[in-house]
């Protein structure tokens, strides 16, 4: 079932406001009604982090994913500016993930490729290390190129309207995505399943 038929059926029970989860899968569903929630969910991942991570962003123009970067920047400490980069292909911050260690966290939005081959040409291929992040807006402009994701992140409108608020997807696509929403989850205070 997917994430917006699944939280239909939450608001149907009258469980709209409830994140859903599927342990088994590794998925994360929940309703964002405004900009202060995507806000408050980035800035929730920023908490479960670690080096090596690839996190791919996918949804419409404006569903809010340099939002989410951004508060996820704000939680790791980061106060400069924040701006998409849209026309510079890459932001590069350098971040506290805690307090004995120091990330590169790269921030990439391939929109204006036209081609998968730009991304070999644009050299981001060496950008993606198990001492860094990287937070990948428009992947699928990379193709297959592109290495596999640790997460998957969408956001996107509910209803094609901006206004009536936008789903949150979450999923884990590998052991190291897995445990990255472990933690996101023990920061919820949610009980996992010893077996997920």
């Amino acid at each position: 079932m997917s994430c917006a038929s699944r939280l239909s059926a939450a608001a149907d029970n009258d469980e709209e406001n409830e994140v859903l989860i599927d342990a088994s899968m590794m998925t994360l569903c929940n309703f964002l009604p405004d900009e202060a929630a995507t806000r408050h969910w980035g800035g929730l991942m920023a908490r479960s982090l670690q080096p090596g991570l690839q996190i791919q962003l996918h949804g419409s123009l404006g569903a809010g994913k340099t939002t989410w970067v951004r508060a996820l920047l704000r939680q790791l400490g980061h106060t400069g500016t924040v701006k998409s980069p849209t026309y510079g292909l890459v932001e590069h911050y350098l971040l506290e993930l805690n307090t004995h260690s120091r990330i590169n966290l790269y921030h990439f939005d391939f929109y204006r490729f036209n081609r998968n081959e730009e991304w070999l040409e644009a050299g981001c291929r060496d950008y993606f290390r198990s001492d860094s992040i990287c937070l990948v807006e428009w992947p699928e402009q990379a193709g297959d190129l592109l290495p596999a994701p640790d997460l998957s992140v969408s956001l996107d409108y509910l209803n094609q309207d901006s206004e009536s608020g936008r789903l949150l997807e979450i999923v884990a696509m590998t052991d190291a995505g897995k445990t990255c929403l472990k933690r996101l989850f023990h920061q919820m205070s949610l009980s996992m399943p010893a077996d997920a």
